[in-house]
């Protein structure tokens, strides 16, 4: 505290504001920054269901350093999944960074927090996150197979293009026929819709990128841009009257149907896979073929080539194939 006093930063817990009113403001320059809409009511979410109830009437000045592992357990032992409690801490964590620059708080316990049990916390981290089964959250071939042979009318383009491209749900709705260069089998992604339908710039600098398409997944798309419903934004995959088509309308009505047609489920309500599952099953089409990691972050528009890893890794090939393959370059060097 004396500390703080003599840097100019101590903040008196008398005149110190509370976790919510910190939250608010918080809340309030995330949207004069333009976050989007689905970050900026995550974040709502997060401060109102899981930050409030808790320690919302807390002063700043009061927060301690134990408190932070306290109220990150309270959480889970009120119900909340571990994942939602560490994303509850961080929105904490950003608040009181926030406040920090403004100059209401003189510390972020949160960060001090994550610092002092940092290399614990990614390693307990790391044996949570589960890796992604074929079967279960990528489709097998042979599942593949039997819903682009049932594929039919409008949802056959949508289905062949995103298993071929691995493009996210959001770029397949917000994807237009000036992006679709069908001579030189490239589509673009420039854009994307959100949940609310509105049409904006892709997730990051990195998701603008160019997509080579394969030749079915060009044929399909020339037959089907002569069918395709027409609208003033000249969507690639619209609705009915060539607006934007809704997330939910494509997993149930074209999803869930297509998935009772190729006998993988029974219910059209309750899809096995949804898009983002075609976009893992393209990953690891793209893995199988061979492509360098660095090829599969470009074509699937990763921000890093560490994210690719973390959800692809144990798709690349092992060190098995490895010494395999030291084995056939000595004998095509030496036999």
């Amino acid at each position: 505290m004396q500390h703080e006093v003599k840097q100019g930063m101590h903040t008196p817990a008398s005149t110190s504001m509370t976790v919510v009113d910190a939250g608010t403001r918080w809340l309030a320059q995330a949207e004069i920054d333009g976050l989007e809409a689905s970050t900026v009511m995550q974040y709502r979410q997060h401060l109102n269901r899981h930050v409030v109830p808790f320690i919302g009437d807390k002063k700043l000045a009061e927060l301690a350093l134990a408190g932070v592992q306290d109220f990150h357990n309270r959480l889970i032992r009120e119900g909340r999944s571990r994942v939602m409690a560490q994303k509850a801490t961080s929105s904490l964590g950003a608040i009181l960074a926030h406040a920090m620059a403004e100059g209401r708080v003189a510390r972020n316990v949160v960060h001090e927090h994550s610092r002092a049990t940092g290399k614990r916390g990614r390693s307990v981290e790391n044996q949570r996150k589960e890796r992604l089964e074929v079967g279960k959250d990528i489709p097998s071939k042979d599942e593949l197979r039997a819903m682009l042979a049932a594929a039919q009318g409008r949802w056959r383009p949508l289905i062949v293009t995103a298993v071929f491209t691995g493009l996210r749900a959001s770029e397949l709705r917000g994807l237009t026929w000036d992006d679709v260069d069908l001579e030189r089998g490239v589509l673009r992604v420039r854009q994307r819709a959100d949940r609310w339908n509105r049409i904006g710039l892709p997730k990051s600098e990195t998701s603008q990128r160019d997509v080579p398409l394969a030749p079915n997944v060009v044929n399909t798309l020339k037959e089907w841009r002569l069918a395709c419903p027409k609208g003033e934004l000249g969507l690639v995959f619209p609705n009915g009257k060539g607006g934007v088509d809704s997330l939910p309308n494509m997993h149930r009505r074209g999803l869930g149907a297509l998935q009772v047609a190729a006998r993988l489920i029974a219910d059209e309500m309750h899809p096995k896979y949804g898009l983002h599952s075609l976009r893992h099953a393209a990953a690891s089409l793209f893995i199988e073929q061979g492509l360098s990691p660095k090829r599969v972050q470009a074509l699937m528009g990763h921000s890093t080539i560490q994210m690719t890893f973390d959800t692809y890794g144990h798709l690349f090939p092992s060190q098995d194939s490895d010494q395999e393959a030291m084995r056939q370059l000595q004998a095509r060097l030496v036999g």
